[in-house]
């Protein structure tokens, strides 16, 4: 059982690690253990974070991509998140659904709306989703979410349908995530948004969420209600970037040592202009994109085995950029206001988003890069999750499984929605990562699943 604990944040440790001064020769003994893909302390981590010269920023980066490749390969996961409702009983500063935002139009979208929003999604190629709503309780309830995930898992279009469905939503008691926990959820995410306990009042002024210490401790009780594959992660923006990547991971220590396994992602955002808030267009917080580039390496050689997640709120380029750096998982053309694919495409989305491209687009570069696109969600649904996934993952032995895995399904998207563009670079990227498959066993499994989908079969997985 988890154990409460409202003072695993330790502010003045964290403090004092950013404000240590550190010798080059400790930098490169930290860049050369990391490279064991073993993980960082945090001790350890604040010496890089605190990194600032440009020669010895190219050596995280490039550790980082040296892990990453090493753990993750060059395949990266795809999905798209889906906006159910946007009221909120919350009045966060920085949010578009914040609850005294007059200049929105508040929707709750009925069951069969969220169908035809997931249809949409199903008809670009997708698999998996992310569901969020605002944080109400009255119109969002679990009785809302149980009938909208039922819905969705039964829907077929085509060929397409959702296979996982991951949920963004308000943090809740033991009891109500065991009934969550019932309706064949994915990975539950919840952002701690700022671990920074004064910045935390300040931009939470109203509402549930104001409780700082409720939110922090979301993740033990969801733990002791069984949930194991569980996502989390800060805003960057709101409190100074080092304080919050160091708290972060002072939280997945924490999940670690009271419940004996760590998050399973962790979330990069950063805060975006958002209609009618004036707070979100000038952070107190900001960062520059080579501070940003830092941290994502950062955390990426300190939670080797953790995924990392970016969203649609950077640009393409930056993307480009920050994908080499360690990230595993992306959105792609993505909405981010409710009934935005199908039902409702002019209301207010709860952020801009800095790449629109669609989802074609996103692989053709990817695979114009030696990436390999996934729509695998074969772990969740063969039990590899949780302590599970991890014993799996640190000895190296998950990527005998991601591979021929990403493989079937990268084939599916170019079987069922392939453009010939798309089709002519998509077998080229297959052939070369079929070709990269060192176990002989897996690489007849991976032969047998691409003949078996060409002939008409679906959803193969090992």
């Amino acid at each position: 059982m988890a154990s409460l604990n409202t003072t695993f944040i330790n502010e003045d440790k964290i403090n004092d690690l950013i404000s240590k001064k550190n010798t080059q020769n400790e930098v490169n003994e930290i860049l050369d253990k990391s490279l064991k893909a073993q993980g960082l302390t945090l001790e350890e981590t604040a010496v890089l974070l605190n990194v600032e010269d440009d020669e010895t920023l190219e050596k995280i980066f490039k550790a980082a991509k040296i892990i990453k490749e090493k753990i993750y390969g060059k395949r990266i996961v795809l999905f798209a998140p889906l906006y159910a409702a946007n009221v909120c009983t919350n009045n966060c500063v920085y949010c578009a659904f914040r609850r005294d935002n007059k200049n929105i139009e508040r929707r709750v979208l009925t069951p069969q709306e969220v169908v035809e929003e997931a249809k949409a999604i199903m008809r670009m190629g997708h698999k998996r989703i992310v569901l969020l709503t605002g944080e109400d309780y009255k119109d969002t309830g679990l009785d809302y979410l149980q009938e909208i995930m039922e819905r969705i898992y039964k829907t077929k279009e085509l060929n397409g349908e959702i296979r996982r469905i991951n949920i963004n939503i308000a943090p809740l008691s033991v009891e109500d995530f065991k009934r969550l926990n019932t309706f064949g959820i994915g990975t539950y995410q919840l952002f701690q948004e700022t671990y920074h306990q004064e910045t935390y009042k300040t931009v939470h002024p109203a509402g549930k969420k104001a409780n700082y210490e409720w939110r922090l401790n979301a993740m033990d009780r969801a733990i002791e209600a069984g949930l194991d594959d569980l996502g989390i992660g800060p805003l960057f923006g709101l409190a100074d970037y080092k304080f919050e990547t160091l708290a972060t991971l002072m939280h997945a220590e924490h999940m670690e040592k009271a419940c004996g396994v760590g998050p399973h992602t962790i979330s990069v955002p950063r805060i975006e202009p958002a209609e009618g808030v004036a707070f979100s267009q000038n952070p107190p917080a900001q960062m520059t994109d080579k501070e940003f580039k830092k941290l994502v390496a950062v955390i990426r050689l300190a939670v080797p085995y953790t995924g990392l997640i970016l969203s649609t709120r950077e640009t393409p380029q930056m993307r480009r950029e920050i994908i080499e750096l360690g990230i595993s998982q992306i959105s792609a053309a993505s909405e981010t206001n409710p009934g935005g694919y199908a039902v409702h495409k002019e209301a207010t989305k709860q952020f801009t988003s800095g790449d629109t491209r669609s989802l074609e687009d996103m692989i053709v570069e990817l695979c114009e890069h030696g990436f390999l696109p996934s729509f695998c969600t074969s772990c969740y649904r063969l039990g590899r999750t949780g302590k599970n996934f991890m014993e799996y993952a640190k000895p190296g032995l998950i990527h005998k499984y991601c591979q021929p895995n990403a493989i079937a399904t990268f084939k599916e998207y170019i079987e069922d929605y392939g453009t010939e563009k798309v089709k002519e670079i998509g077998e080229k990227v297959i052939q070369q990562h079929f070709n990269e498959i060192e176990d002989p066993k897996m690489k007849e499994v991976a032969k047998r699943q691409l003949e078996e989908i060409e002939k008409g079969k679906r959803d193969l997985h090992v």
